[in-house]
């Protein structure tokens, strides 16, 4: 840069060297959070499942966002990382994003949307309170790479299907994205989408919404 003043270089010439400067700097940056964050998992711990929660007669056992953070963020900390979510939500659906950054800039995040859980005797604040921690819990452990088989939320609800709200849901953010119905029931063996166990819920809003980003 220094040189190309000196030499009286124009305008343009001057903005294709800061570009240049600029992009060197991102991908540095980029390198280096990719390095910190390879470090970090090779460290982070088991999450431990802490929390019992219900589904009708059925009981589960899934991680607390608290031990989580408790668990991720010293780890994170000695390499430089952090995380922060951001909310959105448009109508009944909540979207959650989780923003994993390095101190040297660069930063890299997921997002996840479900509508809001209205199952036991929630009212509609904890319906979207449950539904935001369950994104949040779940962004996380996607942008830190932690295994999703550690995640049996839902595994103990034995037959009971989904509702015929969540069903009308589905059927519509499946025309919304141009799934294609025939194939997501095969996928999950069943002949209808009132026929959906209800601990498959929040998988196929995920898939869903995942396509939804790509299209």
């Amino acid at each position: 840069m220094s040189s190309a003043l000196d030499r009286g270089a124009d305008d343009q010439v001057l903005a294709q060297l800061i570009g240049l400067h600029e992009r060197s700097r991102a991908d540095e940056a980029r390198r280096a959070f990719e390095a910190a964050l390879a470090a970090a998992k090779a460290e982070l711990p088991v999450i431990i499942k802490t929390q019992i929660a219900s589904i009708g007669s059925k009981h589960y056992r899934h991680e607390d966002l608290a031990e989580i953070a408790r668990a991720v963020g010293p780890v994170l900390a000695r390499h430089g990382l952090a995380y922060r979510f951001r909310s959105n939500s448009n109508g009944e659906t909540v979207t959650i994003t989780c923003v994993v950054s390095h101190r040297d800039g660069h930063s890299e995040e997921n997002s996840l949307s479900a509508g809001a859980d209205r199952s036991g005797e929630k009212n509609a604040i904890q319906a979207i309170g449950s539904t935001l921690t369950y994104l949040q819990r779940m962004t996380l452990k996607a942008a830190l790479g932690l295994a999703a088989a550690d995640d049996d939320d839902g595994k103990a609800a034995g037959t009971e299907t989904i509702t015929r709200q969540q069903a009308r849901e589905l059927m519509a953010l499946i025309d919304e994205v141009g799934a294609e119905r025939d194939t997501l029931l095969r996928f999950f063996k069943i002949n209808a989408f009132n026929e959906l166990p209800a601990r498959r819920f929040r998988q196929a809003l995920v898939m869903l919404n995942a396509r939804k980003e790509r299209v």
